[in-house]
């Protein structure tokens, strides 16, 4: 670090973001002992750092007591990634697929085992009234987290999954087990979409597609959301599934992609926040 910066530097504030690094580069939640080890800073004021960042949203902590980035640190990556060029080339085509079709359209990426949701474009009569761009939902129970945990690795997933994953959706038809939700991956990955019936919350439905960058690398997913009252799966499958991949190779396409390559190599994906325990 140039002596000059280094001249400025706050200390207190350095050492609360070696721990959200660390923990984002590790990939799993971690205790205060081991933090210690690996901040090489005292107990007694990792434990003040750490308190902090909980106190204002950036850490929590699992059952067993063990520290993990929290929903501030998404709002953090969220506002990167609306500065990116990833929103302003998917915004236009998002809008033209939303007038269209007439329902609610969504962008969104891989967190950790949640999706965050850098773009909704909502009809009125869905369910889901309270989801706004910046939210984020368990990626086990949503379209989009199907079609983007289906390109990585089985090892890979398993890395990111766990109990709690599979807490969270309150739609009848959520995916309750690992082995369960292992089960749809492969369909899904050859297919090139995902479905989501009434997993997310009783009353919707929803059928999600890949965006791949110039690199194959599976960068998001967009998704169209209905009512169930409105759209049965065949229905989604009839009237929608086309409107979407359309939609779906052409912001690729704007991004550099190869559109014509079917399944990508997902090597990674892009911008994925890795949130040790979420």
């Amino acid at each position: 670090m140039p002596e000059a910066t280094a001249k400025y530097q706050v200390e207190a504030l350095a050492r609360g973001l070696r721990v959200l690094r660390i923990l984002a580069d590790t990939g799993r939640p971690q205790r205060l002992t081991d933090l210690v080890e690996m901040v090489q800073i005292p107990t007694a004021t990792l434990f003040r750092v750490v308190s902090t960042l909980e106190h204002e949203g950036y850490l929590e902590k699992d059952k067993d007591g063990r520290y993990f980035p929290a929903v501030g640190v998404l709002q953090l990556g969220f506002a990167s990634l609306r500065a990116s060029g990833l929103v302003g080339v998917a915004e236009g085509p998002l809008k033209d697929l939303s007038r269209r079709v007439g329902e609610t359209v969504n962008l969104g990426i891989l967190t950790g085992d949640r999706i965050l949701y850098l773009i909704r474009i909502r009809n009125n009569d869905l369910v889901t009234a309270h989801l706004e761009a910046g939210s984020s939902l368990p990626a086990t129970s949503t379209s989009i987290g199907k079609v983007l945990l289906s390109q990585l690795e089985p090892d890979r997933r398993q890395e990111l999954l766990n109990e709690r994953s599979f807490s969270e959706g309150g739609g009848p038809n959520a995916v309750r087990s690992l082995a369960e939700f292992e089960a749809q991956m492969g369909g899904i990955r050859e297919q090139g979409f995902a479905i989501q019936d009434e997993e997310v919350a009783a009353g919707l439905r929803s059928i999600a597609a890949p965006i791949v960058d110039a690199d194959g690398r599976v960068v998001a997913g967009v998704n169209i959301a209905v009512a169930s009252s409105r759209f049965t799966k065949q229905a989604l499958l009839d009237e929608l599934k086309d409107e979407l991949l359309r939609t779906s190779s052409d912001i690729s396409r704007h991004l550099g992609a190869d559109v014509h390559a079917r399944n990508p190599p997902a090597r990674t994906l892009a911008g994925q926040v890795r949130l040790p325990g979420t």
